[in-house]
């Protein structure tokens, strides 16, 4: 495989501009690592238009391969648990951060970021859930820790038609939930009926701008993809001793609320980080994504596309115009 070449997305910074082309990379420019990976798909999620647009932040060193999610077949590998010809998926960790990521044809990264293709999902499957369907199910998994359990309660869910948010209402339909969706495309209502949801409600329903400390209880639970205001009116509508997970900042990364809702009705704010979350979790996520908690309308909830349509998928993405799931096939 010594130099062998292969296609890729490179990003690369040119007199203070980032520009983004597809090229040439060889195997030989990949950094080191113990299993070497024919990526077969890959997926689009905001981290990767942020890393594509040259944002520090996600990316410190260009010429750069974007790309946080990649499925694919061990090609080459140095450890005994993944056998040449396994199918595979690498999610999360530095992968497409600073790390050539997914959006190439090949990966090279180490064999603790690596978790087997789980029986009942395919490649493609587990790249339409990505890391927002694992953040969805990281999500759903906190919330039964606390006690969580389908009843008649209604579960919220902000930022509905993202990648996190679709997934999440699917899956929690799934999971025999009561969901409610909240989303600031209007003409996107009945593909979240149609995903599960059975209320949807306008963005400006959950985002009160009151200021009032606390607001009616609404809420057995909530799965926040959005933060800012709409999180803290979430958290104000939460009811006693029910819980609110935060993974996101498309609104804002700022939250401005008071301790009333924690210290007189319980509320409980986890924080959902799916980069560093531990292996032995992250299977039986996995796991359980591929069995119970595997929507049975998967289809409706993404496009794909191929290297050479993914600039101008990353353009809409930045502009707030994907709903659900991309997934690239390389």
């Amino acid at each position: 495989m010594q130099g062998k070449k292969f296609k890729a997305m490179i990003v690369k910074e040119k007199d203070g501009k980032f520009i983004r082309e597809l090229g040439e990379k060889s195997i030989d420019d990949l950094p080191k690592g113990e299993v070497l990976i024919r990526v077969k798909y890959s997926s689009l999620n905001y981290k990767d238009a942020l890393s594509a647009i040259g944002n520090k932040g996600v990316t410190r060193h260009y010429p750069h391969t974007p790309g946080i999610d990649a499925a694919g077949i061990v090609e080459e590998s140095l450890n005994d648990n993944f056998k040449v010809g396994e199918e595979v998926i690498v999610t999360s960790f530095d992968l497409g951060m600073n790390t050539s990521g997914g959006f190439g044809q090949y990966i090279r990264v180490p064999s603790d970021w690596i978790v087997k293709l789980p029986e009942g999902m395919t490649l493609k499957e587990s790249m339409i859930f990505g890391t927002a369907g694992f953040t969805a199910g990281l999500s759903l998994i906190r919330l039964e820790e606390k006690g969580l359990k389908p009843s008649e309660e209604e579960i919220l869910v902000t930022g509905a038609t993202g990648g996190v948010g679709s997934l999440a209402v699917a899956i929690l339909k799934k999971a025999g939930y009561k969901v409610t969706a909240a989303t600031g495309k209007n003409e996107q209502h009945e593909f979240l009926k149609k995903l599960g949801a059975r209320t949807v409600l306008k963005r400006e329903e959950v985002d009160d701008s009151s200021n009032h400390a606390l607001l009616q209880t609404k809420w057995g639970g909530v799965i926040d993809t959005v933060g800012g205001n709409i999180l803290a009116a979430a958290i104000k509508s939460t009811k006693y001793n029910c819980s609110v997970t935060t993974c996101g900042l498309t609104q804002s990364p700022n939250l401005n609320t008071t301790v009333y809702p924690f210290i007189l009705r319980g509320v409980n704010l986890l924080g959902i980080d799916s980069i560093h979350c531990p292996m032995d979790l992250r299977v039986k996520i996995w796991n359980t994504l591929a069995k119970e908690w595997k929507p049975d309308n998967l289809e409706i909830i993404y496009s794909e596309c191929s290297l050479s349509e993914l600039n101008k998928k990353i353009n809409l993405i930045l502009e707030g115009k994907i709903t659900g799931r991309v997934v690239v096939a390389l």
